[in-house]
């Protein structure tokens, strides 16, 4: 029987064997090293000796967590500008308004309940951005309740009190993301990783599991794989519960 470390990057969840693995910590600032590999994010400071860091993502061809991020946040401003010009014509032309006053079903509703921070300054600009957030839904369902029987009154909700709260959701978002080295920092792990010859740090977007296994439960074949870069080496496949989890061998920093 085995321990494997189970973690995601994006959508993707690989694991690697505990005896690798020293310690998982949190993802902090990390110093820049000047004409480094681009997958190598920086070196940090570990009981005493400097690590390199090696961003997964980099590794297997996924845009940095970053990049996600910023594409994430300029999309969820988009969405609800959308979703205020949507509302704004239901209340002036009485057409359906078809999208979802439930602040826990937008994309950024559902990014916020999956949001977790140990960060009390960030922790501090969350906790408005999630008030001014279910505010705006909660209203905007109460004006279309509203427009039912009084569509003056609900017109004047929109433009007195909604576009408010949706400016002030748009500037809580704003000042989120201008923390944004923190709030990627705080989302994202590290796992202290050494191999024969090496030892650093791997940053990772969460930890999912530890999974006790037989190894035989490892299916080898058309999923065992070394990258195109010669850095990562897969042994197979895990299927866990319906899921599956590519399962490392070897890992190495690149030279």
């Amino acid at each position: 029987m085995i321990d494997l470390i189970v973690f995601t990057v994006e959508h993707n969840k690989y694991a690697v064997k505990i005896d690798n693995i020293q310690r998982i910590i949190q993802a902090s600032e990390l110093t820049d090293i000047p004409g480094s590999h681009p997958f190598i994010d920086g070196m940090m400071s570990y009981e005493g000796n400097v690590l390199k860091v090696l961003s997964f993502r980099k590794l297997i061809g996924l845009e940095s967590y970053d990049e996600g991020l910023q594409s994430l946040f300029a999309r969820l401003k988009v969405a609800h500008a959308d979703w205020v010009g949507a509302l704004e014509k239901s209340l002036t032309t009485g057409c359906e308004f078809t999208k979802t006053t439930n602040p826990h079903m937008c994309e950024l509703g559902k990014w916020i309940d999956s949001f977790t921070s140990y960060d009390d300054s960030i922790t501090t600009v969350f906790n408005n951005l999630v008030e001014q957030h279910k505010q705006l839904h909660t209203r905007g369902g109460e004006s279309l309740e509203l427009y039912k029987d009084d569509t003056k009154q609900a017109l004047n909700m929109f433009h007195v009190e909604i576009q408010n709260i949706y400016q002030q959701t748009m500037g809580a978002l704003d000042t989120f993301i201008a923390q944004f080295d923190t709030v990627a920092n705080s989302l994202q792990k590290l796992l202290i990783y050494e191999n024969d010859t090496d030892r650093f740090a791997i940053k990772v977007d969460s930890i999912e599991d530890i999974a006790h296994i037989d190894e035989s439960e490892i299916k080898s074949g058309v999923d065992e794989q070394a990258d195109e870069h010669g850095l990562l080496e897969l042994e197979g496949v895990l299927d866990l519960d319906g899921v599956l989890i590519n399962v490392i061998k070897t890992l190495n920093l690149p030279k």
